[in-house]
């Protein structure tokens, strides 16, 4: 059985896309208001500004490589467990630097644990 054609399979693709939804929201004010975003995180004041608005475009262009996974785990199976390591990476990253930027971690915790589960429980359900 597929990936896909599984439940798990089908829950993986739907909170993989919510990921991708929650990045964008992210992302965009990040590149487009940089100063509103770091004052509303708590984070501490970036100067220049281009860090905040870079760190906005690498989180869109990680987004758009989620995105293959999510439509099709099967035959972008490689995207689909790059977007769970990828999330824990973040989760990693993040719980290690200063308490300010745990926020960040939190973000990505939220979505790594459901979709290492989920994509775990479809790859085993693949198995005859």
């Amino acid at each position: 059985m597929a990936i896909a054609a599984t439940t798990s399979g089908r829950w993986f693709s739907r909170i993989v896309w919510v990921g991708i939804v929650a990045n964008l929201a992210l992302a965009l004010p990040s590149i487009a208001a940089p100063d509103q975003v770091v004052e509303m995180s708590g984070i501490p004041t970036v100067t220049p500004h281009l860090w905040v608005r870079f760190a906005g475009l690498l989180l869109l262009l990680l987004s758009a490589f989620y995105a293959p996974g999510a439509r099709d785990p099967d035959r972008y199976r490689a995207n689909a467990w790059l977007a769970v390591v990828s999330r824990a990476a973040g989760v990693v990253f993040f719980l290690l630097e200063p308490a300010a930027y745990r926020l960040f971690a939190y973000f990505d915790l939220v979505f790594f644990v459901p979709q290492a589960v989920l994509l775990w429980l479809a790859t085993r359900a693949e198995r005859p």
